[in-house]
Parts: C-alpha cells; structure tokens; sequence
C-alpha cells in the first residue's frame, strides 16, 4: 500500500536506536525526508548513514538532547532552514525511572519524569506545530501502561496518561487544521529498556535474565515480544494519507497482553 507521505518532512525523535529508529526506516521507506533527533551523536550519525544508503532520501541528523530548550530550538531552526516546514512528528523519548512507591521519595524524580514523558511531548508539539502547512501528523509513542499500571513503573504509570489527555485535548483544536494526533502504546518490544528492565529484575532476583524474559513472554498471548519495525509500521500508518481521519485515540500494540477493556 502507497501511504501517500512521500516526499513529506517527517521529524523523529530518539532515532538512533530501538523504536525511534524503526519509525525512522518505516517512513524512509515511505520517501519521507528526514530529520533525526537523539542525544548519542555516533549512533546518531551511523543510522542516519544507514537510511541514506538504503533509500533514496534526504537525511538530516544533529545530535540533540529533546528535553532540552536550547537543543529543540536549534534543531527546528536548522530544520526549518532546510525545508522550510515540518509534515510529521514522531514524538519519542525514554521512559522515567523505575521504581516502586518506597524507592520513589525524591520530588526531584517525579519532576525529571513529568520533564521527560510529558512536558517533552508538550514543548515539542507547540514548537512543531507552526511549520505544518494545512497538513501534518503527530504520533507520540508512549507505553501500555497508560491502560494498565506496570509493576515497577511508579513513575511512568502516574505521568504518561497526561500525554493522553493532552493529545485527546488537542486533538479538537487542531482537526479543523489537517494535522492528527495520536499515541501508540507499546507492550514488550525487544528494545534496550526491556532488557535493561529485565536485567534490573534477574539482579534483585538473582536469576537469569533470559528466564525474565521468558517469564514475561509466557505473560504475553501473542508468545514472543514484539519487534521495533511492527511499532514502526504502525506508526507509518497513521502518518498516512489513509489515516487522515484518525485523531486523539490510542493504539495498543503489545500482542493482546493488556486486559484494560477501553
């Protein structure tokens, strides 16, 4: 299926690895041009190389911490000077902290989370906004654990249904517009997090880390973790032409895991 997005200007936020780059090849994949955002510069330049190679595309990369004022503003200003417009945002960064009500006293940790998961999703969608020219597309990736809290993810559970309602909110004001707003929300995918999660578990627990991460695919219907590139598919997707008339929902993407009815 043709997604209709060639050619459109697709900005990807922490595109240097796991979920961020397969957004990144799926919309290269698409002739979207690029503009690639991660704070690992080496990584960073790797990849953006990588899709150049592979796709007969414009690529544009700059190392770039997103929950910084100054490095989103020097990034969109060189964007902007490039292109002149923004058509796609893909708004993904790090979750929070891990940690149970017991671990979590600092108010600085709470703070960092509400900066990293939400105002993050805040700033750069008000900063974005303004270069979409009657058209635009804004996919926040965000976690299943704004329908069912995760054990362990105090912090993520509490902060990222903010993004939600943020989006749902927006998503009114900005129909009328052509841009769309929606959140996708990963289960266990084979990234970084989830082994870095894993590993936290198998040290408290002093286990493997491979029978962690069995134990939670046997909790998954689908049996296996999801891969990068199907949570970049999707993401294509509702930058498509074809998904014009989808806005403010969330889309769940974990392999049936989550019960959470709505």
């Amino acid at each position: 299926m043709d997604l209709g997005i060639r050619g459109k200007i697709a900005i990807v936020l922490g595109a240097s690895k796991g979920i961020g780059r397969a957004c990144a090849r799926a919309l290269a994949q698409e002739g979207c041009t690029l503009a690639l955002a991660s704070r690992d510069a080496g990584p960073l330049g790797d990849e953006a190389a990588e899709i150049a190679r592979l796709h007969p595309v414009q690529v544009f990369h700059r190392p770039c911490d997103v929950t910084r004022d100054p490095d989103r503003s020097a990034f969109l200003d060189e964007v902007t000077k490039r292109f002149g417009r923004t058509d796609i945002l893909i708004n993904n960064c790090g979750g929070p902290k891990t940690g149970t009500f017991r671990d979590l006293l600092d108010a600085k940790d709470w703070m960092e989370a509400v900066e990293r998961s939400l105002l993050q999703v805040v700033k750069w969608t008000q900063a974005v906004v303004p270069l979409m020219k009657e058209w635009g597309r804004i996919v926040n990736i965000v976690s299943t654990s704004v329908k069912q809290p995760i054990d362990g993810l105090l912090l993520s559970n509490s902060v990222r249904p903010g993004v939600i309602g943020f989006s749902k909110s927006i998503a009114r004001e900005l129909a009328a517009q052509g841009i769309t707003i929606n959140s996708i929300l990963p289960g266990r995918i084979r990234t970084n997090r989830t082994i870095t999660l894993a590993e936290s578990r198998a040290t408290k627990d002093k286990v493997s880390i491979e029978s962690v991460l069995q134990e939670r695919i046997r909790e998954i219907p689908a049996g296996r973790l999801g891969e990068p590139e199907e949570v970049g598919a999707l993401a294509a997707f509702l930058c498509s032409q074809q998904a014009g008339y989808v806005t403010g929902t969330t889309v769940t993407i974990d392999g049936g895991m989550t019960r959470a009815i709505l």
